[in-house]
């Protein structure tokens, strides 16, 4: 029976997700072809070619832009449920091909800032609990402070400190770790500021519970009762929060991989959005779309790990 609701909860999840990637599809598409700009000539101009009208002409009948803006959506649509993505009108590559080339640098960013993250996140939130005012008051307001902070601010600050001032990281570029490390942290840092918020708050709900008072009167120490006990408790909301702010992180990357000058899906977004180069823009928005859709049907699923009785509600 458990099994069957499982199934059904994570069937749901799946279909839903169709709806954003749709919905994601949809709105980069017209947004693009809605705006101001010829298309054709952007192209143009990013292949180096002299925009002639004859020029100009023929490349919207190549990419179809000559066609009713309904009919380039039908089209592009029926294309999309075939896997296919289109191709770059600047790159003349296969939209999947140009995503897939910037994937490695930008999985390895996003990666070492969740997994930063987390820790973090962890070990702020469970030590902080129901500790000293002091303590309290001033995690908090470093939390706060990094979580309404910019992203690119917190990148210069972090530039400015550990590149410039003490020479310990490369200013930017990609070469080696020592060159993940800045970018890293400059995406990790608002992330943890909100995921520990949250973790303490449901933390200092679950200290004051009966089952921790008898692990107390047991002799257990108070690291282990934070950490054995507490935290499972208070892992649901940890894992919650965790979903919607992993699932966005990919659009901190464009900010963060122009400032260190770092290759990826964030800079191979900014250049196809200032050169109005539609399939790669949707491409992108479709892809960042499918990762926060299987987040969260991971941390669905992660529900049902922590709380079995999640899966009967």
């Amino acid at each position: 029976m458990r099994a069957k609701l499982l199934a059904r909860r994570i069937g749901w999840r799946l279909l839903a997700g169709v709806g954003v990637l749709w919905g994601a599809a949809t709105a980069a598409f017209f947004t693009l072809h809605l705006t101001a700009g010829d298309a054709a000539l952007s192209t143009v101009a990013g292949q180096g070619a002299d925009p002639t009208q004859a020029v100009l002409e023929q490349v919207r009948r190549d990419y179809g832009l000559d066609q009713p803006l309904w009919r380039q959506y039908v089209d592009y649509l029926g294309e999309l449920l075939h896997g296919d993505l289109g191709e770059s009108y600047q790159q003349r590559l296969p939209v999947a091909g140009a995503i897939e080339a910037q994937l490695g640098q930008t999985v390895q960013l996003a990666a070492g800032a969740i997994v930063i993250a987390l820790v973090l996140a962890v070990l702020v939130g469970v030590l902080t609990a129901k500790r000293r005012r002091w303590v309290r008051s001033t995690t908090t307001g470093v939390e706060l402070l990094l979580a309404s902070t910019p992203t690119f601010v917190i990148g210069l600050v972090l530039l400015i400190i550990f590149s410039i001032g003490l020479h310990l990281f490369p200013v930017s570029g990609q070469d080696g770790l020592r060159s993940l490390v800045l970018p890293t942290f400059t995406l990790a840092l608002p992330v943890t500021a909100v995921l520990s918020q949250v973790l303490r708050s449901e933390l200092e709900d679950v200290l004051e519970q009966p089952f921790i008072l008898t692990a107390r009167a047991r002799g257990m120490r108070d690291v282990a009762v934070r950490f054995r006990h507490a935290l499972r408790h208070a892992a649901i909301q940890l894992v919650t929060m965790s979903g919607v702010v992993i699932g966005g992180l990919l659009g901190g990357t464009v900010i963060t991989e122009s400032l260190f000058n770092r290759q990826g899906i964030g800079q191979l977004m900014l250049v196809a959005t200032t050169n109005k180069d539609i399939p790669l823009v949707v491409g992108v928005v479709i892809f960042c779309a499918l990762v926060y859709v299987v987040v969260n049907l991971v941390v669905d699923i992660l529900y049902t790990i922590i709380d079995p009785r999640v899966v009967t509600r």
